[in-house]
């Protein structure tokens, strides 16, 4: 680890900017209408918009992409790729995997997998599921698969942490916490997405929140860490097709700019963030310090 890096994981805060490229991936399931549909078109031109603002920025972020989307816009992956973005793992077409059988899961993964590295020649390291929809499996999955990190637990908000395997609940009973496990989690929460907070879903409660909104809610998250999270992290989930309408970008890249004025701020990819801070904390050094999210469960006195 550079000092630099050592720095800023004990003492500075991190901006990870993160945009989920769901595109066509997002509607083909669920929906028969067309005009649902070219919503998701909608992200073909927002994701050249979105590469130049980090370009004027100088900011390397973070794209989670659908096996489906690599393959229906592989030159747009592709750009992503060379201008120093990262690829993460984001399912084969936005299913949400939990809802399929353990084999079926395995199925959905592998494929998603092969089309990033069939596009792009390179496997990914970080993974989000789509709707954010996990079980038991999902965490064995990512195992087997030799993954550094997940992004969509919301254990924290400012720290990453590991997870665990194997944890048990019921109503009726204690609960049983599983076994740590070598699998760093960048925390997500979901009013830092921005689809919650931009877009109609017919059926669902939504709401239409003016941008100016948004950053005065994003904002205060950033300088709440910034005073009181010294080594934090903060992480934005955002979807090309909904933060790249023009007044959304242009309150990203104020926001940003807000940021920067800030000393001590850094912008990074997930995956520089989360190999950083694991090889600061590794696991048996977080499981014996005093993270709240370290489990001791009540014990009976002898």
């Amino acid at each position: 680890m550079s000092e630099s890096d050592r720095t800023l994981v004990e003492s500075g805060l991190t901006v990870c900017l993160s945009f989920d490229f769901d595109a066509l991936s997002g509607w083909v399931a669920g929906s028969t209408n067309p005009a649902d549909v070219s919503r998701g078109e909608f992200a073909a031109v927002a994701v050249p918009r979105v590469l130049d603002l980090l370009d004027r920025h100088g900011i390397e972020a973070t794209f989670f992409v659908p096996g489906h989307t690599a393959l229906a816009y592989p030159a747009q992956v592709l750009d992503i790729q060379r201008r120093g973005h990262e690829i993460g793992h984001h399912g084969w077409a936005h299913e949400a995997a939990a809802e399929f059988s353990d084999e079926e899961q395995r199925e959905i993964f592998r494929k998603g997998a092969e089309a990033l590295e069939k596009v792009t020649g390179e496997r990914p390291v970080g993974y989000r599921a789509p709707r954010g929809s996990y079980n038991a499996t999902s965490i064995d999955i990512l195992l087997e698969n030799g993954f550094l990190y997940n992004s969509h637990f919301s254990a924290s908000d400012f720290r990453p942490y590991y997870l665990r395997q194997g944890d048990q609940w019921s109503e009726a009973g204690e609960y049983v916490f599983g076994r740590t496990v070598d699998l760093v989690e960048m925390p997500f929460a979901w009013h830092m997405d921005d689809f919650v907070h931009f877009e109609f879903y017919a059926g669902f409660a939504t709401t239409l929140n003016a941008p100016s909104a948004v950053r005065e809610a994003w904002q205060g998250e950033f300088d709440y860490a910034y005073l009181h999270e010294p080594g934090g992290v903060v992480v934005i989930c955002m979807h090309p097709e909904v933060i790249g309408r023009g007044s959304r970008i242009s309150m990203l890249d104020a926001l940003i700019g807000h940021m920067k004025r800030r000393p001590g701020v850094r912008f990074a990819r997930m995956r520089d963030h989360a190999a950083a801070w694991r090889e600061a904390t590794p696991v048996e050094a977080w499981l014996a310090s005093d993270s709240p999210l370290v489990p001791r469960p009540f014990q009976n006195r002898p």
